[in-house]
């Protein structure tokens, strides 16, 4: 008799028939359990019919994927994938306009699914769909079906984007051009051109030069947010395909084009809430503009060039314009170098005598010139108080104003990830930056300012220069993790942070947490965590009671494809399926698929995960491995695979996940939860002790007394 994980009971539907409740053996050949299913309604030509699941995407059952049946689940007997690619391959060649119409809807919903995808296109189904598209002048229902089975059919990666002819693809770039054109036909049009973008050169050529970025930011303005969110999808497509002089040049277009305010006004402050696809798109375009500065900021200084001595000598100019003013004979040329060496150390270069040599590092390099020179030019008010104010102080209380800037630039460098590659989740942008022009360097201005402030504020010396520094990151971080949603917005609130604010802030996080090292309280510690441990654990399972949404990552990375996973309230089964965008929380009963948690094996993270190694081929991206996190069911080779939206959800699902299967929670989560729970639990317990201080011994225990007879004897009452 087959062990049990061998067998799973299930129900098999037919229109027009009583349902056949089965035990399906899964050693046993599908041919023979079709033949068997087929027998019992008495249907002859067994080879003509196939299994698929009745819920759901009704995905084909194969001999590669009949492992994920589980006990309960409904199928369906159907026409077998090859019978229907057949029939579908004849009807979408059909002259009757209603078959063809209706053979090319059908063809679209069946084209998800990986079996029948490769049996319509070993007929040469696809050289029939190029051909509707070139030849066709239809813009309506049929083409829109057309393109949708394209666009499946294209998704499992079975031919090359590269074999797309010239005529197709200017038929479909038409399709984007055309202004009396339906809005379905034109998203579906956008989202073909995406996928071809990123697979070569040459389609990318193709694309650039027949799809304008004047169409693009048409469609960008368009009240169609899905046609408004593929527009974006396929700009952002095009400016990671380019090189970076390609890309500079498409960054300066679209910054005379305004696009920025467009999409600060239109889309991050309109009406309709900004979805998830969308906020990372603007991400995107937030690093690949900032990541235009990271040519500069790696370019040390030459001293050689004219240019950039021109613009250091700028400096030294525009503070002290008057005394620079005197005629050149007047002083000798040795009186003339030890001005200038003067004058460049009251800007606070470290080597006054060749202030080039401070500009040397890399990064920030020539980026920290620039942001000097644009503050000097355009808040020249400024930038004279400052220099004139620290050049009056004391020598070892005056700000330096070059060498702050120097370290500024890199820090904001680093706080904006310049230089970095763009995440391929991430969606965390500043909506202030698309709300300004020149949106780096207006930063620096308000900063370096804020730098000056801070140095007053905490009385600081030269010595106290990276004090300073690391309280003015402080300062930063802390105020951009608010989101402001403008720079005048974030000057206010960075310069509300001042210094006595910032050491109230550090003053409360470390009496949080601080601990009393006492033995006794650690023994009262340790004596607490199991509690709190189990705690956390029902916590971890509520939180996966109440699901997740997430979100599938294809070959090509993208993410227009959602499900959501949720435990069952008993905490027996993990329930998950596919959703449409905008569905938060979808009952437990919409999502077909499951997995008994008793059937679950072990729990993957990383680089471990399958989905992980099937991509190891391209170029890793750090934050996918580290939100990458896969189930093993039944077997080994079956997994469940999963990307957290966020760290948070991965620590969470994780932890839960290892609950389920006995193990310990691991994620750093866990160990954050804890301290915080144990240090609100021992400050409670401990409330009646402040100022008290505990010894690290216990009190001796007394000796006991010589007679035991001080106890009152309530037994004689006063009478």
């Amino acid at each position: 008799m087959p062990p049990p994980k061998d067998v799973v009971k299930i129900a098999i539907q037919m229109v027009g028939a009583i349902p056949q409740l089965i035990e399906l053996q899964q050693t046993k050949p599908l041919a023979s359990v079709l033949k068997d299913v087929c027998d019992a309604w008495s249907l002859p030509n067994a080879e003509r019919y196939a299994l698929q699941y009745a819920d759901g995407r009704q995905t084909y059952i194969t001999e590669s994927n009949r492992r994920d049946i589980k006990n309960g689940s409904i199928l369906r007997l159907t026409t077998s994938p090859d019978q229907e690619a057949e029939q579908l391959y004849i009807g979408i060649q059909s002259k009757n306009v209603d078959v063809k119409t209706d053979s090319l809807k059908k063809l679209a919903s069946l084209s998800q699914d990986v079996t029948f995808a490769q049996e319509f296109i070993s007929r040469n189904g696809l050289k029939q769909i190029y051909s509707i598209v070139e030849e066709g002048n239809d813009t309506g229902e049929m083409l829109a079906h057309t393109l949708k089975a394209f666009t499946e059919l294209m998704e499992h990666d079975f031919v090359s984007w590269e074999n797309l002819s010239t005529v197709f693809i200017k038929k479909i770039v038409s399709y984007v051009n055309m202004n009396a054109v339906d809005a379905s036909i034109q998203q579906l049009s956008l989202s073909i051109l995406e996928n071809m973008v990123p697979t070569s050169r040459l389609l990318f050529e193709v694309v650039k030069k027949e799809v304008t970025l004047d169409r693009l930011l048409t469609h960008l303005q368009a009240t169609n947010a899905q046609l408004q969110l593929k527009a974006m999808a396929l700009l952002i497509a095009l400016l990671l395909s380019t090189t970076d002089a390609e890309r500079r040049d498409m960054m300066d277009y679209l910054r005379k084009k305004n696009i920025r305010q467009f999409i600060h006004k239109n889309i991050i402050h309109s009406s309709e809430p900004l979805g998830d696809e969308m906020a990372h798109y603007l991400y995107v375009l937030q690093s690949v503009s900032l990541n235009l500065c990271e040519h500069r900021m790696k370019m040390s200084m030459d001293p050689y060039s004219q240019e950039q001595r021109d613009l250091l000598q700028s400096l030294r100019q525009t503070a002290f314009e008057s005394e620079s003013e005197v005629p050149a004979g007047t002083f000798s040329t040795e009186r003339r170098r030890s001005l200038c060496a003067k004058e460049f150390r009251k800007l606070g270069f470290m080597n006054n005598s060749n202030p080039a040599e401070d500009l040397r590092r890399a990064p920030p390099g020539l980026l920290a010139l620039d942001n000097m020179v644009y503050f000097s030019r355009n808040t020249p008010n400024a930038y004279s108080r400052f220099i004139l104010e620290n050049s009056s102080r004391e020598d070892k209380h005056e700000c330096p104003f070059a060498r702050s800037s120097i370290q500024l630039t890199l820090i904001l460098c680093e706080i904006l990830h310049i230089g970095e590659p763009c995440s391929e989740t991430a969606q965390a942008f500043y909506p202030m930056f698309f709300g300004q022009d020149h949106f780096f360097e207006e930063l620096f201005c308000i900063c370096i300012q804020l730098v000056n402030k801070t140095w007053k504020e905490m009385r600081a010396t030269q010595e106290d220069f990276d004090k300073v520094m690391q309280v003015v990151r402080e300062q930063i971080t802390r105020t951009l993790s608010l989101k402001p949603t403008s720079l005048e917005l974030f000057k206010t609130r960075v310069n509300a942070l001042n210094y006595s604010e910032i050491l109230k802030l550090r003053q409360t996080e470390r009496l949080h947490q601080e601990e009393t090292l006492a033995v006794p309280v650690l023994e009262l510690r340790e004596k607490l965590k199991p509690e709190l441990l189990e705690l956390i654990r029902q916590q971890r399972l509520l939180h996966l009671c109440e699901g997740t949404l997430f979100r599938k990552i294809s070959s090509r990375r993208r993410q227009d494809k959602l499900w959501y996973c949720r435990l069952s309230p008993n905490h027996k089964v993990l329930h998950y399926g596919d959703v449409e965008e905008g569905v938060q929380s979808p009952p437990i009963e919409s999502l077909t698929e499951k997995i008994p948690v008793a059937d679950m094996k072990m729990l993957l993270v990383g680089k471990e995960c399958p989905h992980t190694k099937e991509k190891s081929s391209g170029k890793q991206n750090k934050d996918v491995l580290e939100l990458a996190f896969s189930i093993v069911h039944d077997v080994e080779e079956y997994c469940l695979n999963f990307i957290a939206p966020t760290r948070y959800e991965f620590c969470l699902w994780t932890d839960g996940l290892n609950v389920l299967l006995g193990k310990e929670m691991t994620s750093e989560r866990t160990q954050t939860d804890l301290d915080v729970l144990l240090s609100m639990e021992l400050k409670l317990r401990l409330l009646d002790l402040e100022n008290i201080s505990i010894p690290d011994d216990p009190p001796p225990i007394p000796k006991p007394p010589s007679n035991l007879n001080f106890c009152y004897d309530f037994s004689h009452t006063e009478q």
